[in-house]
């Protein structure tokens, strides 16, 4: 294929692609040709399309490996499942889940681009086949002559058929349909990619919702335990035990713990909007089940996240990148067409009487046959410049694809760091947790015992609260966390397989 000029007794093609680091098919010929030998030997050339050949690009040796970061409690080499929320077995994420998938206004729009993207390529395709027209009708008027000659106007009728063929003789039509192909092979792969999305979101507003659930749960019980103090602590200032600075800072403590509460109450109800809308509901369809949540999803053992190179595949925006690169490459096919001529075979048939019987007379009718060149030789800067500007197009989605690879094992690599150092943090603060809950009980058998005093019992019930609501957001961390890492995975827009 990439000699398929020279076969056919044309001159060397001139390797117009070969800076842009692709490799050319055929490119424009500097030799005069012959109209007579062009006809002749291009109907046995429409195994022949100009321009560069299109091969997927590589990627970094090292990209295919496993992944550096995380460890042995956060990931494991398993292979990523399809749909990786029903690992934490939740029925009400997986509904969720499967509302956002069916409803999400962001999925009709990526499906109403495939489907336009797909129109194009059936209009490319068109371009295979002949052109008709079909012509009609009926015109009042006359002739100059017949002005002259003071004749009346007249009615007259025609009817015609014409029908044209471009002979592709240089793969213009295919390198087209092949561009076209591409972009809706891309936009496939970028509704693939709104799909991961949502399907993240989604677990990712439930984990808020919920998250925020548990620490709205921890806030409410540590304002019950100083209100609860400062109860007590009101009767013994009324029996004379206490001060009204011990009060005062009681009372401090009190409100402290009643302003926690509704930046919570907003962060929840923020989640749980943002829920709604994702699932394709208004404001007053929020799930009334995620909403008594109080306790995140979250997976205990390691996350399976694969290796590197089923990262690569799986990635919806990777194979978007190399469609976009490949429908560039073929437009630079389609830019190189223009240096050779254009040959259209085409024909039609006419006629024309003054009744509509007459239409169907031979006397009435004419018709033309035969074939139609055209060639913008030998000014060809035009055609010099398509070629450049596809070409360095081409260069720029190249650019683009190593960039989107880069970018994803970055998010990986980040999604999985991140995670890890989450769970050895809420490791420590579940430590901390059983300290400041045996220090609470102590405090309080030595302040009714008499040997500590309201201060040490209020400091240690203080640290107590604080130690739970330090883990409930770890908890909420590590499932946004978890999710993250799924997202950064690509994995969520593989289809239910058909039973």
């Amino acid at each position: 294929m990439g000699h398929c000029l020279e076969g056919a007794g044309l001159s060397p093609p001139r390797r117009q692609a070969a800076k842009f680091g692709l490799t050319p098919r055929a490119t424009r010929t500097g030799t005069p040709w012959r109209l007579g030998v062009l006809v002749f030997n291009g109907l046995a050339l429409t195994g022949c399309a100009v321009g560069p050949a299109y091969h997927a690009p590589p990627t970094p040796p090292t990209a295919s490996a496993g992944f550096i970061s995380g460890g042995p409690v956060s990931a494991a080499a398993q292979p990523l499942p399809p749909f990786w929320w029903r690992l934490y077995q939740d029925p009400i994420l997986d509904r969720l889940v499967g509302e956002a998938l069916t409803a999400n206004t962001d999925l009709r729009v990526a499906a109403a681009n495939l489907a336009y993207a797909q129109g194009l390529l059936d209009e490319a395709r068109a371009g295979r086949f002949p052109t008709t027209t079909v012509t009609a009708g009926g015109t009042e008027g006359r002739s100059a002559l017949q002005a002259l000659q003071a004749k009346p106007a007249g009615f007259a009728y025609s009817a015609g058929f014409t029908a044209a063929f471009q002979v592709d003789l240089f793969g213009r039509v295919r390198r087209t349909v092949e561009a076209a192909r591409a972009d809706a092979e891309g936009a496939a792969a970028t509704a693939d990619a709104v799909r991961v999305t949502v399907a993240a979101r989604t677990a990712g507003a439930y984990a808020d919702a919920c998250g925020y659930g548990e620490q709205l749960a921890v806030a409410r019980h540590s304002l019950d335990l100083t209100q609860n103090s400062f109860d007590h602590s009101m009767i013994r200032r009324n029996a004379g035990a206490l001060s009204d600075f011990d009060i005062d800072r009681d009372r401090v403590t009190l409100e402290q713990a009643k302003a926690a509460i509704p930046p919570l109450e907003g962060a929840h109800r923020a989640a749980l909007l943002s829920l709604a809308a994702l699932t394709g509901g208004t404001p007053a369809e929020i799930p009334a089940d995620a909403a008594a949540c109080a306790s995140p999803p979250r997976l205990t053992q390691a996350l399976p996240v694969g290796d590197g190179a089923s990262l690569l595949r799986r990635r919806p925006d990777i194979r978007a990148a190399e469609r976009a690169l490949a429908a560039a490459t073929a437009r630079i096919g389609v830019a190189t067409a223009d240096f050779y001529p254009t040959i259209t075979l085409g024909g039609g048939v006419s006629n024309a009487a003054a009744q509509i019987a007459g239409l169907g007379n031979a006397s009435t009718g004419s018709f033309n046959i035969g074939p139609l060149l055209t060639w913008s030789f030998p000014n060809i800067l035009v055609a010099r410049a398509h070629v450049k500007q596809a070409g360095a197009q081409t260069a720029a989605a190249l650019a683009r694809f190593d960039g989107v690879v880069l970018q994803a094992l970055r998010e990986t690599e980040t999604a999985l760091t991140t995670y890890d150092a989450e769970l050895r943090h809420h490791a420590a603060l579940t430590a901390a947790r059983v300290s400041a809950d045996e220090a609470q009980r102590l405090a309080l058998i030595q302040f009714k015992a008499g040997t500590a005093s309201i201060l040490d019992l209020l400091t240690a019930q203080t640290a107590a609260v604080a130690a739970d609501q330090a883990v409930a957001a770890s908890d909420q961390a590590i499932a946004d966390d978890q999710v993250a890492v799924f997202e950064a995975l690509g994995g969520g827009w593989e289809r239910e397989p058909i039973h």
